[in-house]
């Protein structure tokens, strides 16, 4: 199960476990650090001692992570629970992690040290140039690719450096019908003002929950990975910290904006998959039932 952020994916997910029996397995790429509990919107406490969890809290915030060693870890966890009898619910909000599961992983050129650090002290010198030349040389991927994502960034302009190909035409195989691994998957839809709304409320939570002593905290003891540290909530609260943002209103909205991007970045990625069901949350587990169960698009 899938969907953009703020579209009330958990609740359902755990329900849907609950009811079938299955164990959840998060597909979320913020979900995996420890401590980064509130900006994450993880699940609480509560929903996490009522169905098993698994590839949450796995690394520091200060640890480097790829979506490589995700679907390695995805794919142990699957093989352990299918050889005691349990089933996974996929769920989560990152679509390269479910394309790259699912799909396959992208076989691209491997790393080149001299030309990263070139691009990483590029940036450096003058921030949002890196995303600023993806927009003009590969505008699909920029669309993708959040301005603070420094791997991906460096990654999506290293593949066009050393092949001439966009990092988009080598991920086509995305959007070819059929599976690596056969799966169903269902879109939590909701209507582009309803998601307006649930973003404020959800940014006005974080902050009063206290997002900014988080941040800090995290800041003080370990520190962020480039990754870590782009995160939406978290980025713009390192920025307010450093004295960034005159006060806390420029930093909510700042958050909010910035999530708001984040959605329309996670649903172009979403329609490139013929396949998927949309359903709407208010449907419930029995609505989530039936469209996993009903006709494949396309098919």
């Amino acid at each position: 199960m899938t969907g953009p952020t703020a579209s009330g994916k958990t609740a359902l997910a755990i329900e849907l476990a609950e009811r079938t029996g299955r164990e959840i397995l998060s597909m979320d790429s913020m979900a995996i650090y420890r401590r980064m509990d509130i900006g994450t919107a993880k699940p609480t406490q509560e929903e996490l001692a009522r169905v098993p969890h698994h590839l949450v809290n796995i690394v520091d915030p200060n640890e480097t992570f790829d979506t490589a060693r995700w679907c390695r870890l995805a794919d142990e966890k699957l093989t352990e629970l299918r050889a005691t009898g349990r089933q996974a619910l996929f769920v989560g909000g990152t679509p390269l992690y479910l394309m790259a599961f699912f799909k396959g992983l992208m076989d691209g050129p491997e790393a080149q040290p001299e030309l990263r650090a070139a691009l990483e002290a590029r940036e450096k010198a003058e921030p949002g140039c890196l995303h600023e030349e993806l927009q003009r040389r590969d505008p699909e991927a920029a669309e993708r690719i959040h301005r603070r994502d420094l791997r991906r960034l460096v990654r999506a302009l290293e593949v066009l450096e050393v092949t001439g190909e966009t990092i988009t035409s080598q991920q086509a195989h995305f959007e070819q019908k059929g599976w690596l691994r056969d799966c169903r998957i269902a879109m939590v839809s909701r209507g582009r003002e309803e998601l307006h709304d649930r973003v404020k409320q959800r940014t006005e939570r974080m902050l009063d929950q206290g997002l900014v002593q988080e941040t800090e905290t995290i800041e003080h003891d370990c520190g962020f990975s480039r990754t870590a540290g782009a995160a939406i909530g978290y980025a713009e609260c390192r920025d307010f910290l450093r004295g960034r943002y005159k006060d806390r209103t420029e930093l909510r909205n700042r958050i909010r904006r910035n999530t708001h991007k984040l959605i329309r970045r996670q649903t172009s990625w979403l329609r490139r998959l013929a396949e998927i069901v949309l359903v709407r949350p208010d449907s419930g587990v029995d609505g989530l039932t039936q469209a996993l169960e009903a006709p494949v698009p396309g098919e």
